[in-house]
Formats: structure tokens, C-alpha cells, sequence
């Protein structure tokens, strides 16, 4: 921890780099915001069929992931902004994907739902970040944050909602493993 002096001159730490708390179990980490809208796409990915998608209701969604409809409410508009999924309106309303989900990163998604990528302030995607670090120009480590926020969103470019569905599992065939000589029953 880094010493101060006092105005009596006596040494003291820094009361905030003793209590520090982080939001989750690292220090990069997506909100629930992120968490739970990708959960929400998973489910409208696996309702997809090629383009003929009934719509499906956030209470469904909700039902089904074990999330809170109503934060999936405000979780929805950004992805429909971005053009991630259509709404329809009506009694068999409810929500779809615009695109095929081999077509949707999830950098992308995480991009409509959390902001621009930035592990540290003065490392952000977003142009309006570029003056938030006093220290940008004479820094020693920005090169570092601005390698992991690439290498993240070289990751999640890679990564397709598709990638994200789960694949059915063939059932499996019964093995009869009675012994030869048993009788049958």
C-alpha cells in the first residue's frame, strides 16, 4: 500500500486501497447485464428455425433462464437497438432474433448490452474515454489494458451465438446386458 503523510507528518495508508471490493470473483468482469442477456439470446437462438421464428415472450424467457422478467425488460431494448432481435406486438407477441445466430458475435451483443470494451478507462474503445487517464501520454502500462482489451474482443469476435446453443444429445440406445445363458423375461 502506498504510505502518506499526515499533516503532522506521520505515515498512514491509504484508507481506500485497504477496503478495496470488487464486484465479482476478478478484476475483469460483464455485469448481469451482460450475463443475463446472453442467457436471454441463448434462449431466442434456440428457438430459431431458419427465419420463421414464432416470437417468444420475455415471461417465457424468464421462466425458462430462472431470471426476472422485468430486467429482462430493460436488457432487451439495447439488444433491439443494436439490431440483435425484432419485437413483435400483439397477443402472440414477444421477442426474436433479426439475424441467424451463426450471424451474431458475442462481441456484439456484450457490446449492446455492457458499453464499449475496457478493462481500464484510458484503454476503452469509446472516443469519448480518450482523455479520462491525466496520465494517458506519459503512461507506462496502458499498452498492457489496450492488449487485453483486444485480446477479449478478439475473443468474443470468435464467439457466435450459435457457438452458445446447446446440441441435442442422440438418445442413447439400451444396452441389454444380461448375462448370455439368462432367461428371458
Amino acid at each position: 500500500m502506498s504510505p502518506f503523510r499526515t499533516s503532522a507528518g506521520n505515515r498512514t495508508e491509504d484508507p481506500a486501497l485497504s477496503v478495496r471490493t470488487f464486484h465479482a470473483t476478478g478484476a475483469i468482469s460483464f455485469s448481469t447485464k451482460g450475463e443475463y442477456g446472453v442467457r436471454m439470446l441463448v434462449q431466442l437462438a434456440r428457438r430459431w428455425d431458419g427465419g420463421a421464428t414464432v416470437p417468444v415472450s420475455l415471461a417465457d424467457v424468464a421462466a425458462d433462464e430462472d431470471l426476472p422478467r422485468a430486467y429482462l425488460e430493460q436488457l432487451i431494448i439495447p439488444l433491439r437497438d443494436a439490431g440483435i432481435v425484432l419485437s413483435a406486438r400483439g397477443a402472440r407477441g414477444g421477442y426474436a432474433l433479426a439475424r441467424p445466430p451463426v450471424e451474431i458475435t458475442m462481441a456484439e451483443a456484450l457490446r449492446a448490452l455492457e458499453g464499449p470494451l475496457a478493462p481500464m478507462i484510458c484503454a476503452s474503445e469509446d472516443p469519448a474515454h480518450a482523455d479520462a487517464c491525466i496520465r494517458l501520454g506519459a503512461c507506462s502500462v496502458n499498452g498492457l489494458w489496450i492488449q487485453v482489451r483486444d485480446a477479449i474482443g478478439g475473443v468474443l469476435d470468435t464467439v457466435t451465438l450459435a457457438d452458445l446453443v446447446p446440441r441435442p444429445v442422440p438418445h442413447l440406445v439400451e444396452l441389454d446386458v444380461r448375462p448370455r445363458d439368462a432367461v428371458p423375461v
